[in-house]
């Protein structure tokens, strides 16, 4: 595991000190959840950019309205 230093105010590391305190894990341990979320995000931003370039072939044959979209 790689270590890695980031800086904050004190007050800010004390305050999320005590969330991850209350759900009973480290700071460390929020932090290394908080990171998987957050490359998941790009992740998903990616996937659904590759999704859309596989779909530009894709037509519909004419553009619908906003209320023709909306019905089920």
């Amino acid at each position: 595991m790689k270590k890695i230093t980031f800086s904050a105010d004190d007050d800010l590391i004390e305050r999320a000190r005590l969330v991850a305190r209350s759900q009973h894990k480290t700071l460390n341990a929020a932090f290394r959840e908080w990171l998987l979320d957050f490359t998941a995000q790009a992740r998903s931003g990616r996937e659904v950019d590759t999704l859309m370039r596989r779909l530009s072939h894709v037509n519909a044959g004419r553009h619908f309205s906003q209320d023709e979209m909306n019905e089920r």
